[in-house]
């Protein structure tokens, strides 16, 4: 596939744009007289609200300038209302897949040009937004439902007005504002997935309010434990506490609610329910309204697969095969529901915008997983073994945010500020492990043995930020040719507290034999509690809790000149001021004088040129070239040496508070051609070399996979990327197809990276802070982690220009990448995406004087299953590999 895909999709392209040049070269009649020219219908504007952009909306208006993307300045690709609405995703992460270049990992985070998501930045309208993962500083796209956005701009090319944290590119989110009448829709849906609804899953009990996203108390935090954390003294018998206060706090815990895990034979449907609404009114010379979204969603999925470990390799059959030490099949069902709002007031008067806007989001899954099989490791080959794990991770996100756009004759006037806090609660994470007995005939856990055990981990994340700037413009008309000067100032300030402590039930005396075949609520019930001495004991990890923040201060000047006709140059430098600041809290005092404890304090400065020059040599043709130096900084959560459980790649995770920032040169050219309304041929190429850029590494101790970070010395990347849209007009082919239209629409992105390491470079490990050679770490001419040679995407169908009735066929691929470094000089840790197939139909009908919108949607239609493996001659090491079967889902919309 990754051979055959280029030829495909350059015979797609050719085949595009061929007709209409095949057509011109058959013989052909006398021609008609040309009737009159018919001047295009102007496109609606595009509300994209960027920081110092002197306006929020571009108008295009003209039949040689068919859309935003050719007014823009820099390299950009734009998601309108109506794009996205094609694309059929429910969620602005779907929708992003679909632009060039770009590729959605998890389904959450966005990279671009094949590096990383922390290289890729989110804004918005124009302002940050906090992050409620703890594994990344970056807001997982998925949070933010396609309903309560306008717009959504991808700029490729750095200029001086974005943050300097630019790597791939900034994703700009914008949110709906003044509506141009009054509406309100009321819509939902109802869907199903092939490998989950209807089948086999596992759940348990939990909150009765569970599928609302909200938790109804059960799992609240017990007031022992509360104390304990408060005043830093472990649970642990002698010192603090005695054996009846540990059994009293113990025999606090909600048990049955979250340790029993149940068969259903027959998982729910999906559904969906949302509204919006919006309405303005003239007063004066002024307009004003306000526009408001909710919704509620309730998902399930089912993934049911294979998760093994190498601990290394021997010989068989003549050469070196990986062994699989641990080998477990698992099955695990989540269940998803998502909370969300949008309520945004506004009004223009003159040139002038204002925008306040709020933005609500609530994400919770609950998940219920069970593994079977062996660990070689720490148990034995010929011991199976049972893991149960229950799980809900509520996630939540408020934003709050001011936007004025004011424009007096050449002077443009741009304020912002937010407020925006986000959370992650993780209460009543437990893991229940058993292992088959021969005496027994039966599953056992004494909570002492190998393989046997008990666990439950609270975990806490709060995040605030700060932020607000202000844009001067004013354009200047009267020299030789036009000059927009553009300067400004903007301030950031995040602070986030992250908690996490784990707790293992012990007893000092063995359990009978038939308490340790009970079910995990019998075995730590309150009668075997206090009867057998069962309690509660800290695990002292690393840094249970740690504080961060980062502030920044960045000052930016711009000039845009158009020298001579046709030519257009735009050169900034951005000043950038960055203090952030990650301290390990020893919460109980465990690791004293350790450099465990050692706080991360960087504090750097930097001038970030960037210039781009357009070069508009035909009335439908351009040329760009851009380049610029940017920076990336370590994440919070690499920085912080706190264990962390990434229920994604269910593996351990902790931080390295010795990483230090990232900078980048960039360069790129692009040429681009508009020979249509809507029609465009670009093709470009980029180049970046990144200093010091932070990868993911694997390592196997006692045991248990665990992954970490580290700086490389230095890597390179560089590409090419190709995209095509055309529209055939089906006019003549009768009276069904007169309104209607084809088009197909392509992109191609290839991009090579390489690590770049030799003798005498070194890089510091994490918590020991010990600095090694970078050899022994990274090898040279690997790819960076996340990064796909190639990417594509072809969409084609049929679409109705004056009625709404589209059908799209989606084809999205991606090829194999590095999701981590393997552990102990092993092969790395491949993620194999594939090749998605997707149909999307929305039709639009009247019924009883509304407009109705009915939509069916199939997606994963090639039922490509998720892949991670390790690959050494002819071994295979699922790491983690799971079926994801298709989904399809029917939904309507009604607007009054």
């Amino acid at each position: 596939m990754t051979n055959k895909l280029p030829l495909l999709l350059s015979t797609s392209m050719l085949v595009a744009f061929a007709a209409p040049a095949w057509a011109q070269s058959a013989p052909q009649p006398a021609p008609e007289p040309a009737p009159a020219a018919e001047a295009p219908p102007e496109e609606e504007p595009v509300d994209i609200s960027i920081p110092g952009g002197g306006g929020s909306e571009i108008v295009v208006i003209g039949r040689r300038i068919p859309n935003t993307v050719r007014l823009s300045r820099e390299v950009v690709s734009v998601l309108s209302q109506a794009d996205i609405a094609r694309s059929g995703e429910g969620d602005i992460a779907g929708a992003l897949k679909r632009v060039t270049g770009l590729s959605v990992v998890g389904g959450r985070y966005v990279y671009v040009r094949g590096l990383g998501e922390r290289y890729s930045l989110a804004l918005l309208n124009g302002l940050p937004i906090p992050s409620p993962d703890p594994l990344r500083r970056v807001v997982p796209l998925d949070l933010f439902p396609t309903s309560v956005l306008a717009s959504s701009v991808v700029q490729k090319s750095y200029s001086a007005n974005f943050p300097g944290e630019f790597g791939g590119g900034v994703i700009n989110l914008t949110t709906r504002a003044v509506p141009k009448e009054a509406f309100f829709t009321v819509g939902g849906s109802i869907g199903a997935n092939t490998a989950t609804t209807g089948q086999l899953g596992y759940v348990y009990a939990g909150g009765r309010k569970d599928w609302t996203g909200y938790d109804d108390g059960t799992r609240r935090l017990p007031t022992g434990i509360q104390a304990s954390q408060n005043a830093g003294t472990a649970l642990a018998v002698g010192g603090n506490y005695s054996l009846r206060q540990l059994q009293d706090i113990t025999a606090t815990l909600a048990n049955a609610e979250t340790n029993v895990i149940f068969r259903n034979d027959n998982i729910p449907v999906n559904w969906s329910g949302n509204m919006s609404g919006g309405r303005a009114w003239d007063v004066g010379d002024a307009r004003i309204g306000f526009v408001f979204a909710a919704g509620l969603s309730n998902d399930w999925q089912t993934k049911a697969g294979k998760q093994q470990l190498s601990g290394g390799a021997a010989v068989s059959g003549g050469e070196l095969q990986l062994l699989p030490d641990q080998d477990f099949d698992f099955a695990a069902t989540e269940f998803r529901s998502v909370v969300n709002g949008l309520f945004s007031v506004g009004a223009e008067f003159g040139d002038h915008k204002i925008r306040f806007s709020n933005v609500y989001v609530n994400d919770t899954i609950k998940e219920a997983r069970i593994q079977v099989g062996t660990d070689d490791i720490n148990v034995g080959r010929d011991v199976l073994l049972q893991r149960n794990a229950t799980a809900l991770f509520r996630r939540q996100l408020i934003d709050t945010q001011f936007v004025g756009e004011f424009k007096f004759d050449d002077l443009t006037v741009d304020l912002r500020g937010t407020y925006a806090n986000s959370k992650r609660l993780a209460p009543y994470e437990r893991f229940n492990n058993y292992a088959f007995s021969a005496q027994f005939r039966d599953y056992v856990n004494d909570l002492r043995s190998p393989g046997q055990s008990s666990l439950v981990a609270f975990s806490r994340l709060n995040e605030d930020v700060l932020g607000g700037g202000l844009d001067l413009g004013y354009k200047f008309r009267n020299g030789p040719f036009p000059i927009k000067l553009t300067a400004g100032y903007a301030y950031s300030k995040a602070d986030r507290v992250s908690e996490r402590f784990d707790y293992r039930y012990q007893t000092n005396a063995a359990l009978p034999g038939a308490v340790t075949q009970q079910r995990p609520d019998f075995l730590l019930s309150d009668f075997n509690v206090y009867t057998y001495g069962i309690i509660l004991n800290t695990i002292s990890t690393v840094s249970p809790r740690y504080e961060a923040d980062l502030t920044v201060h960045a000052g930016y000047g711009q000039i845009e000149i158009e020298p001579t006709d046709g030519v257009q140059l735009v050169a900034g430098v951005r000043y950038e001021s960055g203090k952030q600041n990650v301290t390990p809290v020893d919460v109980f005092n465990a690791n004293p004088g350790s450099s465990f404890n050692t706080p991360t304090n960087i504090d750097e400065d930097y001038w970030l040129p960037a210039l781009t020059v357009t070069w508009n040599f035909a009335e439908d043709m351009q040329l760009r070239v851009a380049a610029s130096k940017t920076i990336a900084r370590p994440q919070f959560r690499e920085l912080a040496p706190q264990p962390y459980f990434d229920t994604e790649s269910d593996r351990l995770s902790f931080g390295n508070q010795f990483l230090t920032n990232s900078e980048l040169i960039n360069i790129e050219a692009r040429y681009e051609w508009y020979f249509g309304r809507d029609e465009r041929l670009a093709v470009g190429g980029f180049f970046k070399d990144i200093d010091n850029p932070i990868d993911a590494i694997a390592f196997v101790q006692g045991g248990t996979f665990q992954t970490t970070f580290a700086n490389v010395p230095n890597a390179r990347l560089y590409g090419a990327e190709i995209e095509a849209q055309k529209y055939f007009d089906l006019s003549g082919w009768g009276d069904f197809f007169a309104t209607r239209r084809f088009f197909i629409s392509a992109n191609y992105t290839w991009t090579n990276s390489e690590l770049r390491v030799k003798a005498g470079d070194t890089t510091r490990f994490p918590l020991s802070g010990a600095v090694v050679p970078a050899t022994d770490i990274f090898r040279n001419g690997l790819p960076l982690t996340g990064q796909s040679d190639h990417v594509a995407n072809l969409s084609f169908g049929f679409q109705d220009d004056e009625g709404l009735s589209e059908q799209t066929i989606l084809l999205n691929y991606a090829s194999n990448r590095v999701a981590f470094r393997g552990p102990s000089g092993q092969p790395d840790l491949v993620e194999k995406p594939g090749l998605r197939l997707d149909v999307v139909v929305r039709q639009g009908i009247k019924l009883f004087g509304s407009e109705v919108e009915v939509k069916l949607e199939g997606r994963n239609l090639t039922n490509t299953r998720y892949q991670e493996f390790q690959r050494l001659n002819a071994s295979r090491i699922d790491t983690n590999t799971y079926v994801l079967g298709r989904t399809f889902q029917a939904s309507a919309s009604i607007k009054f």
